[in-house]
């Protein structure tokens, strides 16, 4: 049999040193830029200029910021696959995260699965810590739980519940909706300890708060999108808690066993496990 065909996207709006960051460890671990997709949401900076000037698989400029949610789609049909990689541009990408996260998926047969990763600062060696990590968590995995920092898609799910909201005053929540959905399909998501990336942290929601004289506790989409979801106050209460009690429970269990868990937050040089 063939192998599975894979492909990448990510969105971006302005930013354009981080984009650089990650297409550069994309390059330094051997990832074909003709797999990646990149979509411009109307950047005012130089990042038309940069993107330009690499040899992508596909390239499109949007003449209004048109939220992640339109962008995704975008990209992900511009380059059909098997198996499609939507993710952020403040990511770092480490040695063998793409063949680990699709193999993870087809072990565990899930058609959603993210790579764990660690936020904030890049003040320590992630390529070590990542080769490290993924060697001891090979065989960890969050089941029921994803992230849209990145997340490979199989293209099953597609015509099972469809894409992305495409709705640019979302901005943000179209994740949230994506995994709303998932949920009522059933179609579990998993996060493996197999395959690590670094995360800056909501970059572009950041700069994109400070544009609209938000403050940084402030929601950056519309304060109802909730209402989507068509869940009653309590439910979503409910949910939040035991969300909550299993993400504890999966940190505990990690750091007892391996001495870090899935996901870290680096602040003051230190790691705090999340």
């Amino acid at each position: 049999m063939s192998p599975p065909t894979v492909a990448i996207t990510f969105a971006c709006y302005n930013q354009v040193d981080y984009t650089r960051q990650c297409v550069d460890s994309m390059v330094r671990h051997g990832q074909d830029l003709s797999r990646l997709v990149v979509v411009d949401n109307c950047s005012h900076d130089d990042t038309r200029a940069y993107l330009r000037s690499l040899p992508l698989g596909g390239l499109i400029f949007n003449q209004d910021n048109l939220g992640c949610g339109v962008a995704w789609n975008q990209g992900v049909l511009a380059l059909q696959a098997d198996w499609s990689i939507i993710m952020n541009n403040d990511v770092l990408v480490s040695a063998g995260w793409l063949h680990n996260l699709i193999e993870a998926a087809e072990e565990y047969q899930l058609r959603v699965i993210s790579p764990a990763m660690i936020e904030g600062a890049l003040d320590y060696d992630f390529d070590a810590f990542a080769a490290n990590a993924g060697v001891k968590m090979k065989q960890a995995l969050r089941l029921g739980v994803g992230h849209a920092v990145c997340m490979a898609v199989h293209r099953s799910v597609w015509m099972e519940i469809g894409y992305f909201q495409p709705v640019p005053k979302l901005l943000g929540y179209e994740d949230t909706m994506f995994f709303h959905e998932l949920d009522k399909a059933g179609i579990k998501p998993g996060i493996t300890g197999r395959s690590w990336l670094h995360h800056y942290g909501s970059v572009t929601q950041t700069a994109m708060k400070l544009e609209r004289g938000l403050s940084q506790k402030d929601e950056l989409g519309y304060r109802y999108n909730h209402h989507l979801l068509r869940q009653s106050w309590l439910e979503r209460k409910l949910k939040k808690l035991a969300r909550t009690r299993q993400l504890k429970a999966w940190r505990d269990a990690e750091v007892r066993q391996f001495g870090f868990s899935m996901h870290g937050q680096r602040e003051n040089e230190s790691f705090h496990w999340l």
